[in-house]
């Protein structure tokens, strides 16, 4: 639908705009409707992205509400993805691997669950580092669901190695098996021998519990020729990436993964290619007060 009512007008957005969503917890910090509203004002849409305040005893109140009120979805964070996965219509083969969905679009009635982490990563990892992830030998940090997408992508990229550490040792497993061969469960010291360190873990995220914490792998082994990535991007940098750009790392946090993830949200929500460029342009201005 176009926006023809005008984003300036007291009246918009009105009962014609169509509405998705942001889920998760906390959500105060997220930009992903800023990003999503710039995509579709760039392209014309009268649609209007909110976030949403839900926790893991919501979930389902949530996906009833996707329904009752007529969104044309939402996308998820953390810490509901795996939740989101278990309560869709139905999955994607990629999400249906993870057992994770970072996205749920509706799609003839029925709520379908998306994962778009991984090409975001990728897609991230190209941009801001110039960088093929093709023979590397590379560390992930969590075993959650964007630690599972990013090994899951790492490996389609063909990466030589991908290590997993995480604090319970089932789940780093489970979440190495999906990099087949390449994968296996490693630990902190194997990051020193790294081509591509990542950090899929809450740790240092503001407005947490984990907020003071740092990443379960030490940024002094970290040195020069390595490129070493955290998802999380609120602080920017994190104190983990300011320590690693300290040993002379290359250094991006989680904001390209999220202008990119989004991308590819906007275009399975309207089936428009999302004008990528103007998204990285409104991620990169400052935050709102308080955010």
């Amino acid at each position: 639908m176009n926006d023809t009512a005008g984003r300036g007008s007291p009246w918009w957005p009105s009962a014609a705009s169509e509405v998705v969503g942001v889920i998760g917890d906390p959500i105060r910090h997220s930009r992903s409707p800023a990003l999503h509203n710039a995509a579709f004002r760039a392209l014309g849409l009268d649609w209007v992205s909110v976030a949403f305040q839900v926790g893991t005893d919501a979930v389902d109140e949530a996906l009833l509400g996707v329904r009752g009120l007529g969104l044309r979805g939402v996308s998820v964070t953390m810490p509901l993805k795996d939740a989101v996965a278990a309560r869709v219509d139905r999955r994607t083969a990629a999400a249906e691997v993870l057992g994770a969905v970072n996205c749920v679009s509706v799609e003839s009635g029925q709520l379908v669950g998306h994962n778009t982490d991984g090409d975001g990563f990728i897609g991230a990892l190209a941009r801001g580092a110039g960088l093929d992830a093709a023979g590397l030998r590379c560390v992930v940090a969590g075993a959650g669901g964007a630690a599972r997408a990013i090994v899951l992508a790492l490996a389609d990229a063909g990466a030589a190695e991908v290590l997993v550490v995480g604090r319970n040792a089932r789940h780093a497993e489970a979440a190495a098996a999906l990099a087949g061969a390449a994968g296996r469960r490693g630990n902190a010291s194997d990051a020193h021998g790294a081509d591509l360190i990542v950090n899929a873990t809450p740790a240092g995220m503001a407005g947490t519990e984990a907020a003071g914490d740092l990443p379960p792998i030490d940024p002094a082994s970290f040195h020069a020729g390595q490129v070493v990535v955290d998802l999380v991007y609120h602080p920017r940098p994190t104190r983990w990436l300011t320590l690693a750009a300290a040993h002379g790392a290359v250094v991006l946090d989680g904001l390209g993964m999220l202008v990119h993830q989004a991308a590819a949200q906007v275009s399975l929500w309207t089936g428009r290619p999302a004008p990528l460029e103007e998204m990285w342009r409104v991620a990169q201005e400052p935050a709102s007060p308080g955010v």
